[in-house]
C-alpha cells in the first residue's frame, strides 16, 4: 500500500476521504465494546485540563503492564538530554546494520516520560531488532516551544553520530512518536532533511488550528478531548502557523522520508493525520496510513487487540526500513 491508500485495521482501503469501506468510519465510527469500557474507565480517573501537577500524577499512576524482556536497557545522556536505550541484541565493539529508532513520547508536551512509554519501546525493540532511543525531552509549560523540538533534534544528531557504536546503520535512522511526540517526530523530519530514513507517526498532533471535522465529532466522550488538546497547545506555545509548531503548515513536504502513520478512527486528531498523509503522497513521499477502527486516541499502549496488532505491525515495518539514498549503506 502506497501513497494515500489507507489501511482499515491493516487491510487495504481506498482514498482516506473517499468512498468504499472506509467511508462509514470516516463519517463517524463507534468504539468497540472493549474500547468503550476502557475509555470510560480512563476518563473517570483523568483530570480535566488546567492542573499540570494533577495531569502528571494521573499519567504516572496509570497501569503499565511490563513490556518484553530486552537484552540491555540503560539510561544515558545524549548531548545533555536524558535518554533510555533499548538494545535487543547488543554486540559490543561490533558495528551492525540494524535500524536505530529515536522515540518521542506523547503526553501533550506537558506530561509522560521514559517510564510511561517503557513497555512500548521495549516491544518495538524486541519486535524489530532495532535499537530504540527513548527521549526524555523538556516539558511545557516550564519549557515551552522550542525546547522539546530542540531536544528531539539534538538526540537525533547524537544518535546518528553514535549509530555504529550502538551496532546500527546511521543511514537506517528512524524518528518515531505518538500524539505530541508524533508532532515532534514530524518536526524533526522537517528540520533534518536527508538524515532520516523513515518516520513513524502515531496519531500525531499536526495543526494547532484544530479545525478538522473529527475535532467536532470526537472532541468529547472519547478520552482525549478538544478542551485538553487546546490547553496542551496553549501550554506548548510558539506561533501556531510556524511549521515547526504545526507541521501541517509546512509549505513543502517533498523530500521527507518514508512514512508510516497509525491513526485511531475515533480520535479528534484523525482528520489532520489523514490530510497530512494525502499531502505527503502528493509530494512524492512513500507514505502508508493505517486507520484502526473502533479505537480512541492513545490506543497504541493500551491492552486492546487492535493495539497489539498495531504494535506488531509497526515493529515489522521497522525491519523494512532501508538506508537513506546516497548513504553509506545504500
Amino acid at each position: 500500500m502506497r501513497g494515500d491508500d489507507v489501511a482499515d485495521g491493516g487491510a487495504a482501503g481506498g482514498d482516506p476521504m473517499g468512498g468504499g469501506r472506509t467511508r462509514r468510519a470516516l463519517d463517524g465510527g463507534a468504539l468497540s465494546p472493549d474500547a468503550r469500557a476502557l475509555c470510560e474507565a480512563m476518563t473517570a480517573g483523568f483530570p480535566g485540563p488546567g492542573d499540570v501537577a494533577a495531569l502528571r500524577a494521573a499519567a504516572a499512576a496509570g497501569p503499565r503492564p511490563p513490556g518484553p524482556e530486552v537484552a540491555r536497557v540503560h539510561d544515558a545522556r545524549a548531548d545533555g538530554v536524558p535518554v533510555r536505550i533499548y538494545d535487543p541484541a547488543p554486540a559490543p565493539g561490533a558495528g551492525g546494520g540494524r535500524p536505530l529508532v529515536v522515540y518521542l513520547h506523547g503526553g501533550g508536551w506537558v506530561m509522560c516520560g521514559l517510564d510511561t512509554h517503557d513497555a512500548l519501546c521495549r516491544e518495538l525493540a524486541a519486535g524489530s531488532g532495532a535499537v530504540v532511543v527513548s527521549v526524555d525531552y523538556r516539558l511545557a509549560p516550564e519549557h515551552p516551544w522550542p525546547a522539546a523540538t530542540d531536544d528531539a533534534l539534538a538526540v537525533l544528531l547524537w544518535a546518528r553520530a553514535e549509530a555504529e557504536a550502538l551496532g546500527c546503520d546511521p543511514d537506517r535512522l528512524v524518528v518515531a512518536g505518538d500524539s505530541s511526540g508524533g508532532n515532534l517526530a514530524a518536526v524533526t523530519a522537517l528540520r533534518a532533511p536527508g538524515l532520516i530514513a523513515a518516520q513513524l507517526l502515531a496519531y500525531p498532533a499536526l495543526d494547532a488550528s484544530m479545525g478538522s471535522e473529527s475535532v467536532t465529532t470526537y472532541g468529547r466522550d472519547h478520552f482525549h478531548t478538544a478542551a485538553h488538546m487546546a490547553w496542551y497547545w496553549d501550554q506548548y506555545g510558539g506561533d501556531p502557523a510556524h511549521p515547526h509548531v504545526s507541521p501541517a503548515r509546512a509549505p513543502d513536504l517533498s523530500g521527507l522520508p518514508r512514512t508510516l502513520m497509525l491513526l485511531a478512527d475515533c480520535d479528534l486528531l484523525r482528520d489532520e493525520g489523514l490530510a497530512y498523509g494525502r499531502r505527503l503522497a502528493a509530494a512524492g513521499v512513500d507514505c502508508e496510513v493505517r486507520l484502526h477502527p473502533g479505537v480512541f486516541h492513545g490506543f497504541l499502549g493500551l491492552p486492546l487487540p487492535a493495539a497489539r496488532a498495531a504494535r506488531a505491525a509497526a515493529a515489522a515495518w521497522l525491519t523494512t526500513v532501508r538506508p537513506t539514498p546516497g548513504g553509506r549503506g545504500a
